[in-house]
């Protein structure tokens, strides 16, 4: 069985790291990775020769049994890769209707990992949650490098200086992660989301949560949203614009499988932010949650500043290449017995993760 790591064409992270790669190699396992994969993660050639071979993109192409790849990869690859190759990647299918169908013209299988189910049995395979910490980290970092002012109170000889609100919408994942991060830098922050059960956790973390009073009883929901009325939507969008006014950051997290983003910070909210301030959108890449927002660009309106980043993860690769390894450590472990591929059809995670059937 032989594994090919190429290096990625634009991206900083690389699929899997030397020491996660050493818990499954053996003699019945063997890597092969493309020279300067981890290059750009600070990961030498020389670290992952103690446990793979270096080789050229067209061996790893021609001559793995599974390649696994951040990103997916380009048309032109897909027709060069073996046949009857199992790709481990990205895909997003849900997003692009055209990969299965490529994929299986040039008779090739594909697991998207971002296709795994958010259950507890699969939790240590889940992607999507370990690349949203790092984003929800970075994007407060980012946040404070472009607010022309101190995160924490300070208090000198010159005068006292208050430290910065932080709104952070949406408490999944990234919004935790962004919360901690920013109370750790000494910011109050406050954080809204419509499932009532992420109170607890955003409270745990030293935040308040927003509350919009109205809402629609979820007990019985598990924890999810629920159909709200239209006089509620109201109220929550009031309440949103009154907190962003008064915010100093603003992180936005909210993206939905397959659908475009929500928009939670229309124009006219921002019309009524502080000069200064600033929006970290990481949900730009599917329309962004900021009516204003543009993937991969800093947008200044009326001395706001709004960046557009899905793709944060990449601007820490080291940690987030480690993270992202560990997941894939744990899928091949589910479908690599004795040296051979087996892809159990009967089992929950490798049924909803084999996008090509």
């Amino acid at each position: 069985m032989k594994i090919g790591i190429p290096k990625e064409n634009q991206d900083n992270r690389v699929a899997m790291v030397p020491a996660t790669m050493k818990k499954i190699a053996s003699d019945k396992v063997t890597f092969l990775v493309e020279k300067s994969a981890g290059s750009a993660a600070s990961l030498s050639d020389a670290e992952f020769a103690e446990t793979a071979t270096i080789t050229d993109r067209s061996t790893i192409f021609q001559t793995s049994d599974i390649i696994v790849t951040v990103n997916p990869l380009s048309d032109n690859e897909l027709s060069a890769i073996k046949k009857g190759t199992l790709l481990i990647s990205m895909f997003a299918p849900y997003a692009d209707e055209t990969i299965v169908g490529k994929l299986k013209d040039n008779g090739l299988q594909a697991v998207s990992m971002d296709m795994i189910p958010r259950s507890s049995l699969a939790q240590a395979m889940d992607i999507l949650s370990s690349m949203a910490a790092v984003a929800g980290y970075k994007a407060v970092l980012m946040a404070a490098s472009h607010l022309p002012r101190y995160f924490p109170m300070m208090i000198t000889a010159a005068g006292s200086i208050r430290p910065a609100k932080v709104l952070v919408l949406g408490a999944g994942v990234a919004g935790l992660q962004a919360i901690a991060t920013a109370r750790r830098l000494g910011a109050m922050v406050e954080a809204f989301d419509v499932r009532k059960a992420a109170k607890e956790e955003v409270e745990s973390l030293g935040a308040k949560f927003v509350e919009v009073a109205g809402a629609a009883d979820d007990t019985s929901a598990g924890g999810y949203a629920v159909e709200q009325s239209e006089d509620f939507i109201k109220k929550q969008r009031a309440e949103v614009q009154n907190r962003a006014s008064k915010a100093d950051v603003i992180i936005t997290t909210a993206q939905v499988r397959g659908r475009k983003a929500p928009i939670l910070l229309p124009t006219e909210t921002v019309d009524k932010m502080k000069a200064g301030s600033v929006v970290v959108d990481l949900a730009s890449s599917t329309g962004g949650n900021c009516e204003l927002s543009k993937d991969n660009e800093i947008v200044v309106y009326n001395g706001v500043k709004i960046i557009g980043n899905s793709a944060l993860a990449s601007d820490m690769p080291q940690d987030a290449s480690t993270l992202f390894s560990n997941n894939i450590l744990n899928f091949l472990k589910l479908i690599i017995k004795d040296g051979e591929m087996v892809l159990d059809m009967e089992h929950e995670i490798i049924k909803s993760a084999l996008i090509t059937g």
